[in-house]
C-alpha cells in the first residue's frame, strides 16, 4: 500500500509515525515543500516548542478550542495529552510541565521534537520528500495522483492532507491544502487569523511596554459580548499575551480595523470590585496624605502605569493626595477596572493559527476520513479546528494526525 502525506508539520509527522507503527510494510511518502520537516513546530513557543498541555482532564482540554472541540472528542480520547507526553519521552525527548501547564522539551529546543521523527523515519518505509511543491491532487481509479511543480507525479492508494493553514507563511503554511480539498469536493469555511496580538489607536501602551499582569480580564462587545481572563502584557503598539491571544481567537471572525475599531476594556484587578478598589485608594490616601498622587499610585501599579493614569485622566502627578477629590479617586478606580483601549488591527506576523478550514461536517471524527472521497484523510490546521495558546493546537495536530495515520492503513 502506498500512502501520500502532504505536509511535514506536526499532523503529517504523527500520521507518518502512526502508519509506520501499525503497518511498517506500507510505503509512505511524506511530502514537504520546505528544505526540512516541522518548520512551524520548531519555531513554536519561541523556539522551545510547546508540545502539549499538562492538563489531564480531556473534557477540560476540549473546552480550550473555540472551534472544533466537539469534533476532536474521539481523537483526543484516543491520544490525549498524557499519551502524547509518554510518546515523546519513549522516543527520546524528555519533557517538562511548567507552572502554567505548558509542556516543553527539557532541552527547550523545538528541533529535538522534530528530531524524534527524523530518527524514527531513518531506514524505514517512510520516504521523506523535501523541497517538493505540490500543485494539484486528483482522484484516480486506484486512489490519488499528486502532481508536483516540476511536472512529476506520484500515485498513491491513500492520501492524507496535513498542509496546515495560512499562519506563518514563511514556514510553508500558505493555504494550498484548501485548494486541494476543494478540488476533491470538500467545502472550506471562511478563514481568519487567530492567536494574534492587538494594535491600538492609543499610543500610550509604548510608555508601559513590557508591563505584564498575571491575571487581567479583557472584554469587548460586537453583536455579542466576548471576555477572557488570563496573563497579558502591554507592547510598544498595543497589548499581547495569552489572554489577548485567547480573546483574538474568540473574535477571529469579527471585523475590526482602523475604520471600524474594536473597543477593549482591560480590568487589571479582576478579583477586586470597583467599590473595593475605590476603598483601597481612599485608605492609601488617608495613610499617606503628604505624598504626591503618582507616588501613592506606586503602591498599586508600576510607576510607568501610574504616570499613564494621571496623564490619561488629566490629573496632576504632583498633587498631594490629601487634595485629591473623591470623584477623582473614583475615576482612578474605574479606569483600573476597565482600562479603555481602541483596537485597530491585528499584530502582523503574530498569528500562530488560522481559524476556519475544511468543513468538519464532511469529515468522520472517528477516522479523520473524508465522507466524500474514500481514501482521503485530513489532520491538523487544514481542518476547521483551532485552540487557545498553551499547547492545544499542537495537541490537536498530534491527536488527529495519529488517528488519520492509523485509519489510512485499516
Amino acid at each position: 500500500m502506498k500512502i501520500a502525506v502532504i505536509g511535514g508539520g506536526a499532523a503529517g509527522l504523527m500520521a507518518a509515525a502512526a502508519i509506520l507503527e501499525h503497518a511498517p510494510e506500507a510505503e509512505v511518502f511524506l511530502i514537504e515543500r520546505n528544505d526540512g520537516l516541522g518548520k512551524k513546530v520548531i519555531i513554536s513557543g519561541g523556539g522551545r516548542c510547546n508540545v502539549t498541555t499538562g492538563l489531564r482532564d480531556v473534557r477540560e482540554v476540549l473546552s480550550k478550542y473555540p472551534r472544533g472541540g466537539k469534533f476532536l472528542n474521539s481523537a483526543m480520547r484516543r491520544f490525549p495529552p498524557e499519551a502524547v507526553h509518554a510518546w515523546f519521552e519513549a522516543h527520546g525527548v524528555p519533557l517538562k510541565i511548567e507552572e502554567d501547564l505548558r509542556t516543553f522539551p527539557q532541552s527547550d529546543d523545538g528541533r529535538d521534537v522534530v528530531g524524534a521523527f527524523e530518527r524514527l523515519f531513518e531506514g524505514s518505509n517512510v520516504r521523506v520528500m523535501l523541497k517538493r511543491h505540490v500543485v494539484r491532487v486528483e482522484r484516480t481509479e486506484g486512489g490519488y495522483r499528486v502532481h508536483f511543480k516540476d511536472g512529476d507525479a506520484l500515485d498513491a492508494d491513500r492520501l492524507i492532507l496535513t498542509t496546515g493553514g495560512q499562519a506563518f507563511r514563511h514556514t510553508g503554511s500558505t493555504g494550498d491544502g484548501y485548494a486541494f480539498a476543494e478540488s476533491l469536493g470538500h467545502a472550506v469555511t471562511p478563514l481568519a487569523p487567530s492567536l494574534n496580538s492587538f494594535f491600538t489607536k492609543e499610543t500610550w501602551p509604548k510608555d508601559v511596554s513590557g508591563l505584564s499582569f498575571e491575571k487581567a480580564r479583557l472584554r469587548t462587545k460586537f453583536a455579542k459580548a466576548y471576555e477572557f481572563t488570563g496573563p497579558m502584557l502591554f507592547t510598544h503598539r498595543g497589548v499581547s499575551g495569552p489572554a489577548v491571544f485567547a480573546l483574538s481567537s474568540l473574535v477571529a471572525f469579527e471585523k475590526y480595523d482602523a475604520k471600524t475599531p474594536m473597543d477593549l476594556k482591560i480590568d487589571v484587578f479582576p478579583d477586586v470590585s470597583e467599590d473595593a478598589m475605590f476603598a483601597r485608594l481612599e485608605t492609601l490616601f488617608r495613610e499617606h496624605p503628604a505624598k504626591i498622587l503618582v507616588k501613592v499610585l506606586d503602591f498599586l501599579v508600576s510607576r510607568s502605569l501610574a504616570e499613564t493614569i494621571c496623564r490619561e485622566l488629566g490629573l496632576a502627578e504632583e498633587t498631594r493626595v490629601a487634595e485629591v477629590p473623591k470623584k477623582d479617586a473614583r475615576r482612578i478606580a474605574g479606569w483600573l477596572k476597565g482600562i479603555p483601549l481602541t483596537v485597530i488591527g491585528r499584530g502582523a506576523g503574530d498569528e500562530f493559527v488560522t481559524a476556519g478550514g475544511v468543513d468538519l461536517k464532511d469529515v468522520d471524527p472517528k477516522t479523520m476520513g473524508s465522507k466524500i472521497s474514500p481514501g482521503l484523510f485530513f489532520a491538523g490546521e487544514i481542518l476547521d479546528i483551532d485552540g487557545f495558546t498553551g499547547g492545544f493546537n499542537l495537541q490537536a495536530s498530534w491527536a488527529a494526525g495519529r488517528v488519520a495515520g492509523e485509519s489510512a492503513v485499516l
